[in-house]
């Protein structure tokens, strides 16, 4: 975990264990649905940990922003794609918590705009909400952010990875762990994970990291 974090910008009740992240033992009620914002600069393995949790969570839907953004026509050349997408998300997100299912949100937020939405959105249904950031070592997010970006490119499909230009990846991550931690000052609904840990290495070290 980046220098500071620990002892600077967050309290000890602020940190939680992995486990707490992979059995869900974040929730108050059991009988209440909500929605998790896994939180966390690019390459940290956020789609990693949302996957492991819908493991474990029949019916949880997992909503991964980018992917809704990519679903749209023409959205390499719009830049409204991204509000689009960030609005498809609330309303998938809302509908699926009435229903009564956890809802999992893998992205990077480093303002509260968004952050602050999708807390509404629980709010307005009467469900929880939790909001989790994952940190790691800022050279381990830098290579897995250029592995996962070679294999999409490799793929051939367009996606919003190519939209860091590869000599700016390490200070887009140094940047994002900044602005998390700025945040972790002001919010108090922010739970940190240390993705350094020994216990997290089998999911560091994988060749699927996105």
């Amino acid at each position: 975990m980046p220098p500071g974090w620990s002892t600077r910008s967050l309290t000890p009740c602020s940190i939680i264990s992995p486990d707490q992240v992979r059995t869900g033992c974040v929730r108050q009620d059991d009988d209440i649905a909500r929605l998790i914002l896994i939180n966390g600069p690019p390459g940290v393995g956020k789609s990693t940990i949302a996957r492991r949790y819908l493991d474990g969570h029949p019916l949880t839907l997992l909503i991964e922003i980018d992917d809704l953004r990519v679903s749209l026509g023409g959205w390499v050349k719009h830049e409204e794609s991204k509000l689009l997408a960030r609005r498809l998300a609330l309303a998938l997100a809302g509908a699926h918590l009435v229903a009564g299912h956890d809802v999992v949100v893998p992205q990077f937020l480093g303002r509260t705009d968004f952050i602050d939405a999708l807390k509404a959105a629980t709010s307005t249904v009467g469900s929880s909400f939790s909001h989790i950031v994952l940190m790691d070592d800022v050279t381990a997010m830098v290579e897995r952010f250029e592995h996962r970006r070679r294999q999409l490119t490799a793929s051939g499909l367009a996606h919003p990875q190519a939209e860091v230009a590869e000599t700016d990846v390490r200070a887009v991550v140094a940047e994002a762990v900044d602005r998390l931690e700025q945040m972790a000052v002001v919010r108090t609904d922010m739970r940190v994970v240390d993705m350094s840990r020994e216990l997290w290495r089998p999911l560091r070290s994988g060749p699927d990291r996105p």
